[in-house]
């Protein structure tokens, strides 16, 4: 049997990596086998193809070089752990996919859609997520949360608040094309509340059979 692919998106600060540990542990205390992994990154190339990345000044790394090597991470990633994982019947849960290319160098960037588009055939084919849940909330509470980490930004993170608006328009445009795959959720509310519409959403689409 086929495993799940569950993915989880948001702009920076929206608590991608705590609510990744509650879908797994949501799915672990069914019984399954969760591979939790992220993007870009994965696997050793694949991380390695991130640090490139993220490490690389803004001015250092064209729009289609960066576009090209997210493209590069997720095709190992996709061959050397997400599907080999779907194809034990495994529960993949992923820190951002496809739908973050889309956002971040689509609208965040300006690279057209339609080349996106053609990258993400290429390099996945059929596959889509099970599920995707979006972690949604305001950039100005994106902002005061990544602050208050007290940590050295990424290159992404170094952005100015406008990149991060369209960002988010570009998330919220996936959501309202694809809303039988992409789940809202208000990552403004607190963390309690946050989980409460999760569990809510998983329950819903993953009933478990009697």
């Amino acid at each position: 049997m086929a495993g799940r692919f569950i993915t989880i998106e948001g702009i920076e600060g929206v608590g991608k990596s705590t609510n990744v540990d509650f879908i797994a542990r949501y799915f672990r205390d069914r019984g399954e086998t969760v591979v939790v992994t992220r993007e870009p990154g994965g696997t050793e190339l694949a991380e390695a193809i991130r640090r490139l990345i993220l490490e690389t000044p803004r001015d250092g790394l064209s729009d289609t070089g960066e576009l090209l090597l997210m493209f590069a991470a997720r095709a190992e990633h996709l061959h050397s752990l997400i599907k080999p994982a779907l194809a034990r019947g495994d529960t993949v849960v992923c820190d951002r996919f496809t739908d973050a290319t889309f956002a971040y160098q689509g609208s965040g960037r300006g690279v057209d859609w339609d080349r996106i588009e053609t990258l993400r055939t290429l390099v996945q084919g059929d596959l889509q997520p099970d599920l995707t849940v979006l972690l949604d909330a305001d950039t100005a509470v994106s902002a005061q949360r990544v602050a208050g980490r007290g940590e050295a930004k990424d290159r992404f993170e170094q952005e100015r608040a406008e990149f991060f608006s369209r960002v988010r328009e570009g998330y919220l445009r996936l959501a309202a094309e694809q809303p039988q795959r992409i789940a809202v959720i208000d990552a403004g509310r607190p963390l309690a509340e946050v989980q409460e519409q999760l569990a809510t959403v998983l329950d819903n689409r993953f009933k478990k059979a009697n």
